[in-house]
């Protein structure tokens, strides 16, 4: 069986192209569901955050109307090594087979320019070990940088979370940067399917989903890399 390193975002708010900051976190559907997946196939998780830190989820994503009218608070509370994971900085990639990154605005503010991260993404695909991330997760993918610095996500083929969604959350126009804009910058080549419906893409061992509704999906992508 395999293990799989989940690196969740460590972030409690995101900062607005004001200054502003709103609260935030993971999102609970995008780390729940391929967790429950994952383990489900016999598979073992580990988690890590920068420094270490307990991530939170955003509150949003914790309303029933958000997880199928389930209350998700006691499974993700159940999970001991969400509770205490360990820092993303004492990570050794080589004791894991395959990297998730959940999404959430969350990795907006933190991943986005964690270098220990971005080394780790590069590292993994550089060692055709699968990395599979989801919505704002592809955020974790700006600091990641080739041997020869220069992007990784340059000439891929990617998903992430679009900017007619942002738009429709009603977050585009206060954001610093939108993370579909930001990823195009860099080189990738990114498709998007329609609003809020599953939507996955795979280039080599970076897979990526669009969207909290393209989690299940995109674990299960993983899950075929892993049997």
């Amino acid at each position: 069986m395999a293990t799989v390193l989940f690196v969740v975002t460590g972030a409690r708010s995101w900062t607005l192209a004001d200054g502003s900051s709103v609260p935030t976190g993971y999102w609970a559907e995008e780390l729940l569901t391929p967790y429950r997946l994952i383990t489900g196939a016999g598979h073992s998780v580990t988690f890590a955050t920068p420094g270490g830190v307990t991530p939170v989820a955003d509150e949003v994503s914790l309303a029933p109307d958000a997880n199928g009218g389930a209350d998700v608070r006691p499974d993700l509370d159940a999970i001991d090594g969400l509770q205490h994971p360990m820092k993303l900085e004492d990570v050794v990639l080589g004791d894991y087979d395959a990297v998730f990154y959940p999404g959430g605005h969350g990795p907006m503010e933190d991943l986005a320019q964690d270098a220990t991260s971005g080394k780790l993404i590069a590292d993994a695909l550089k060692g055709s070990k699968p990395v599979a991330i989801v919505c704002h997760g592809p955020a974790a993918l700006l600091p990641a940088r080739t041997s020869a610095g220069e992007p990784v996500v340059a000439g891929r083929k990617i998903t992430g979370f679009s900017n007619e969604e942002e738009k429709a959350a009603g977050k585009a126009d206060k954001a610093k940067w939108l993370l579909e804009d930001r990823l195009r910058e860099l080189g990738a080549d990114v498709s998007t399917g329609p609003a809020w419906q599953p939507f996955t893409v795979v280039d080599g061992d970076l897979l990526t989903g669009q969207n909290p509704a393209s989690s299940e999906a995109l674990a299960k992508k993983l899950l075929e890399r892993l049997s």
